[in-house]
């Protein structure tokens, strides 16, 4: 995956799908242009301690796409979960993100872009559990989470556009 501007179209067109009614159309534009932007999505692209797994429809254009990262966990709120769980977050592998178009959700697309990024993160650095946050309001993710083997562990709060959002911590430990 080298195409970083298709990419953060998908990141654009999908990030809003995850947010519940509560985030402003303010909040999720400023999200998008901060940490969706093409500069940054490249950089996840070349970046060793991350796994970048997107999924191609047939005519080329991008349907999903999921990150995993390896490294100590950046997130203070996430670590004491995780510390809770009797998981040592430095390091660790996180699920940071799983996006697909709408059109293509309820397919198994998801499920098949989060176990290549799994997969992807374990080869390149070994064997170890994997936390995610995802919005407290999201029921359809985290039950999609627990479907594939994650639990909740705790809570954080996540900025969307410099606004709080309350997100559940959730741990895979296969």
């Amino acid at each position: 995956m080298d195409d970083a501007p298709a990419l953060a179209e998908l990141a654009a067109t999908t990030f809003p799908l995850a947010c519940p009614p509560t985030t402003t159309a303010e909040a999720i534009a400023d999200h998008i242009a901060n940490a969706l932007a093409p500069e940054v999505l490249a950089g996840w692209i070349v970046d060793p301690q991350k796994a970048v797994m997107v999924a191609e429809s047939s005519d080329g254009s991008l349907d999903g796409y999921a990150l995993a990262v390896f490294g100590p966990c950046a997130d203070p709120e996430a670590a004491i979960a995780l510390a809770t769980a009797g998981i040592v977050p430095d390091p660790v592998h996180e699920l940071s993100k799983i996006y697909v178009r709408a059109e293509a959700q309820g397919g198994g697309l998801a499920g098949a872009l989060m176990e290549a990024a799994v997969a992807a993160s374990r080869e390149a650095h070994g064997a170890g559990p994997f936390w995610l946050g995802t919005n407290a309001d999201n029921a359809r993710a985290q039950a999609f989470y627990r479907r594939h083997g994650f639990a909740t562990v705790g809570a954080r709060t996540f900025l969307v556009g410099g606004r709080p959002e309350s997100d559940v911590v959730m741990l895979r430990t296969e």
